[in-house]
């Protein structure tokens, strides 16, 4: 069965790529930029450098477990896997060592593969953000994995740390960000592609079929081709970002502290980048979080404008801009399934504490161990159909923003799509209720269905209303009120 269904979920999965990395001519006139100033001392102190963010904080030491090919051992922080031969440096990449053969590492300490999640139903995407520019080394700083079952209508997407601490074939113990260009540089088979695909299936399980690797530049000109995109930025969040972007990072007078939220943003190229790259005052796993409500923007914005239509005209401009194996056919094929998924299809997950913890390696370098056990449970939900989930995507939530402030209906309906249930806008009556209200419509009560969205949504179960209405063609509607707090945190929804 698994190649009947592949060329289905190549269809629908080339779509998700192509919401990560599409690319059309010119760019429209740029978009007023509704973020907000913050007023910040015109003199950072010396020693801050928003362009290089701080080294985090030292974690306590804890015993990891890590199998191996005769049994399992506990080792000391002192002797965490490593590799333990002296390397070459390659002059192309003169941190990263050149390729070692494995019976040079530490047998003893090497990890096993991880037995293959594949259930004969999925295929995956990887979409790669690199920081590479010419000449230079390069990381990629960006990793999701897009986990689609077709057959279902599901969408899985899968944040991983850029400094997850994983096993790359070859090259032993290494932050997994550092796999792509060990196998760009080092003539792998498939280049960086091939080998961070094999990182992946080696530590993760997940055997990924196709990838799209976007640059900063072409992310941005993706961005702008579309004509800008709108964010639902539920939390406010601040950074540090240049003044203009054509003033020198490098120059610490020409960083102002940003903020945005909360509402619904519309964002260029350029601020689209900073919301999904910036960490100087958050972290990765909040950088994850942002990359999917990025994510998640740009794949509507496609589907309401004409850019599917104008894909043979675009596929050159696209294939400059994004290192891809998806060929124009594959995308006009996946053009006829694509409407079909909504945002409220995608269940996100993301590789964080308590799936990893944070470690100091012996050489000093800040990591994230994986916790087997907990990661790989997470996986296998992600990978598996979701009855859940089908059944939240057949409840359909009618949203009205009873508040003086624009966006919160979409804020709500985000945070509503991000659980799976299906949500519509329409215009309240007058935008100044004190109080939010969920009316439960349908014929039948279902308690404890109306119990998750109060959860969801974190009103107190005095805020529903059950009003019976056979005639509905809603099942729910949820009127926004002034006690209404947008903000929300997208790992901590059930799928």
């Amino acid at each position: 069965m698994k190649s009947s269904w592949r060329q289905y979920s190549i269809k629908i999965g080339l779509f998700v790529l192509i919401a990560f990395s599409t690319s059309c001519g010119p760019a429209p006139a740029s978009h007023s930029l509704p973020f907000t100033f913050v007023t910040a001392n015109p003199n950072p102190s010396p020693t801050f450098t928003p362009f290089q963010p701080a080294l985090e904080p030292t974690p306590t030491p804890f015993q990891p477990v890590f199998p191996t090919p005769t049994g399992t051992i506990q080792p000391t922080p002192t002797n965490i896997p490593t590799i333990l031969v002296t390397a070459t440096l390659d002059s192309a990449v003169a941190d990263l060592p050149s390729p070692a053969p494995l019976p040079t590492l530490d047998l003893a300490l090497q990890l096993t593969p991880v037995a293959p999640l594949d259930d004969q139903e999925t295929v995956n995407f990887l979409l790669i953000g690199s920081d590479r520019r010419a000449g230079g080394s390069f990381r990629t700083d960006t990793l999701l994995i897009a986990m689609l079952r077709p057959k279902d209508g599901q969408v899985s997407l899968i944040s991983i740390p850029r400094d997850l601490w994983i096993y790359i074939p070859g090259w032993g113990n290494q932050r997994i960000n550092t796999a792509y260009q060990h196998g760009e540089n080092n003539g792998y088979p498939g280049g960086g592609a091939g080998l961070l695909k094999e990182t992946i299936l080696y530590n993760l399980g997940i055997q990924i079929d196709h990838t799209a690797l976007v640059e900063f530049d072409g992310f941005r000109h993706i961005i702008d081709t579309l004509g800008g995109i709108d964010v639902p930025v539920a939390c406010p969040y601040t950074d540090w970002r240049l003044i203009d972007p054509s003033y020198n990072p490098q120059i610490e007078d020409n960083w102002w502290l940003y903020t945005v939220g909360p509402g619904v943003l519309h964002m260029d190229g350029d601020l689209a980048l900073w919301y999904a790259r910036s960490r100087s005052k958050s972290s990765d796993f909040d950088r994850g979080r942002r990359q999917q409500e990025t994510l998640r923007a740009i794949y509507d914005r496609i589907l309401h404008t004409d850019t599917i239509a104008r894909l043979p005209a675009l596929y050159n401009d696209l294939t400059s801009i994004v290192t891809t194996d998806i060929t124009l056919t594959q995308m006009l094929q996946l053009a006829l399934y694509a409407p079909r998924l909504t945002n409220a299809n995608f269940r996100g997950y993301y590789i964080r504490p308590p799936l990893v913890t944070s470690w100091i390696t012996p050489g000093g370098a800040y990591v994230l161990l994986p916790n087997e056990g907990p990661l790989s449970r997470m996986l296998q939900e992600a990978m598996a159909p979701s009855q859940r989930a089908v059944e939240r995507q057949s409840v359909l939530i009618e949203i009205q923003n009873g508040t003086p402030y624009d966006g919160w209906d979409a804020l709500a309906a985000s945070r509503l799509n991000y659980a799976g249930y299906e949500t519509q806008l329409i215009p309240a009556d007058r935008r100044n209720h004190s109080f939010t209200s969920l009316i439960d419509l349908n014929s039948t009560t279902d308690q404890y269905r109306n119990n998750n969205i109060l959860d969801i949504l974190t009103l107190p179960a005095a805020n529903l209303a059950i009003l019976p209405d056979a005639n509905s063609r809603v099942n729910y509607r949820l009127i926004l009120g002034a006690d209404y707090a947008p903000c929300f945190s997208p790992e901590q929804l059930s799928h």
